[in-house]
C-alpha cells in the first residue's frame, strides 16, 4: 500500500472537519477520491473541496443517506478503502438520542461495511470513532493514570449521565468490530481526542465552538474538566497512514497531552489577549485530575503530534479568518 498511484478510496462525511483534511491529503498523494455527502449540489456545504487542489481531475462527490439500505454499495464497488468518518457530533439540543445521534452513528456505520462486505476491492476500512468510545466509565483517574487502546467507554455510564455521543460512538465501534470478524477486509479504528486547528468547511463544528464560546464571553464559567486534545491535521494524516501502512491494526487512540480547562483558559489568555474569557470555574469542589496518554502505539504509524498551543492558535486565526471572530476579539 504505497501512496495514491491513482488509487481509489471512498471518505463518508467528506466535508466534515475532519473528513475534509482526509480529502485534501488523499487528493495531495495523487488518490482518486469518492466522497459521499448529503447534498452534493450544495457549494455552501461542498465548496470548499471542489476548490482543493487536484480535486477538478481527482475527487467526485455523491449522494449518500447513512441510514439508507445499500446506499452505499455503487460509490464503494472498485475502491481499495472506505474511510468512514460520516457521523454525527452533536453535544447540545439533543431532545431525541436515536434519532439524533444513535441511529446514524450505529446503523449508518454498519449499512458501510455491508457495502464494503459486497465490494471484494475493498482491502481496509478505516473508520472515525473517537477517544468518547475509550474514556468514558467509572475508572479512577490521577496523576499516576495511563490510558491506552485497551480502554473503553461503558454504555450503561453513558446511558445513566445522559452522555448520548460518546455511547452513539462506543455502540457503533463495538458494533463494527463485531461485524469485521469473518470480513474479506480488515479493520482499523482511529479515536481521537477533542479535535482543534484550521477549518477548511464554511461550517463551524462542535469542537471549534467550544473554543469560540471561550473566547466570545458565552461560556461564563469553564467546565471543571480535564480533556486531550489533537490537531485536525494530525488525525486526518493517521487516518492515511492507517490505510497505507499495511502492518496497522486495531485501534490508534490519538491524544497529545491532557488539560484542565483552567490551563486552556490561561493559554488562550496568551493567544487572544483582551478576550472575555472566563475567570471562574463552575461548581465547587476540586479540580478534576488530569492523567496521562499511552503513545506508544500511534508511535508506530510514525505520526508527530503538533503542539497543543499551535493547535489552539491555529483554531483561533481559523476563527479570525472565517469572521467568527473580530482581530480585535
Amino acid at each position: 500500500m504505497g501512496e495514491g498511484d491513482g488509487k481509489t478510496v471512498v471518505v463518508t462525511g467528506a466535508n466534515g472537519f475532519i473528513a475534509s483534511w482526509v480529502v485534501k491529503f488523499l487528493l495531495e498523494r495523487g488518490y482518486t477520491v469518492r466522497g459521499t455527502v448529503r447534498s452534493p449540489d450544495d457549494l455552501a456545504k461542498v465548496g470548499h473541496l471542489l476548490g482543493l487542489p487536484g480535486a477538478e481531475e481527482h475527487l467526485t462527490l455523491h449522494k449518500a443517506d447513512l441510514l439508507a439500505d445499500g446506499a452505499y454499495d455503487e460509490i464503494v464497488r472498485g475502491a481499495d478503502v472506505i474511510f468512514h468518518t460520516a457521523s454525527p457530533f452533536v453535544m447540545k439540543g439533543i431532545t431525541d438520542p436515536e434519532s439524533q445521534l444513535l441511529s446514524p452513528a450505529i446503523k449508518g456505520t454498519l449499512n458501510v461495511l455491508k457495502s464494503a462486505a459486497k465490494a471484494t476491492s475493498v482491502k481496509r476500512v478505516v473508520l472515525t470513532s473517537s477517544i468518547g468510545a475509550v474514556a468514558v466509565n467509572s475508572r479512577p483517574t490521577g496523576p499516576g493514570v495511563i490510558m491506552d487502546e485497551s480502554w473503553w467507554s461503558d454504555p450503561e455510564f453513558c446511558t445513566q449521565h445522559k452522555l448520548w455521543y460518546y455511547q452513539s460512538k462506543t455502540l457503533a465501534e463495538k458494533e463494527a468490530w463485531d461485524f469485521v470478524k469473518d470480513k474479506h477486509f480488515d479493520l482499523v479504528v482511529i479515536n481521537p481526542a477533542m479535535v482543534l486547528g484550521p477549518l477548511l468547511q464554511n461550517s463551524l463544528n462542535t469542537s471549534s465552538e467550544i473554543i469560540l464560546d471561550l473566547l466570545k464571553g458565552v461560556t461564563k464559567e469553564y467546565p471543571n474538566l480535564s480533556l486531550c486534545y489533537v490537531n485536525v491535521k494530525d488525525v486526518a494524516l493517521a487516518h492515511i497512514l492507517a490505510y497505507e501502512i499495511p502492518t496497522a491494526e486495531g485501534r490508534y487512540l490519538l491524544a497529545d497531552k491532557v488539560l484542565h480547562y483552567e490551563e486552556v483558559v490561561e493559554i488562550l489568555k496568551k493567544i487572544a489577549p483582551g478576550s472575555p474569557l472566563p475567570s471562574k470555574m463552575e461548581g465547587e469542589g476540586q479540580k478534576a485530575p488530569t492523567y496521562t496518554i499511552k503513545h506508544d502505539k500511534v508511535e508506530t504509524l510514525g505520526l508527530k503530534y503538533t503542539t497543543f498551543e499551535d493547535s489552539l492558535a491555529e483554531s483561533v486565526e481559523s476563527l479570525k479568518e472565517r469572521g467568527y471572530l473580530s482581530s480585535t476579539d
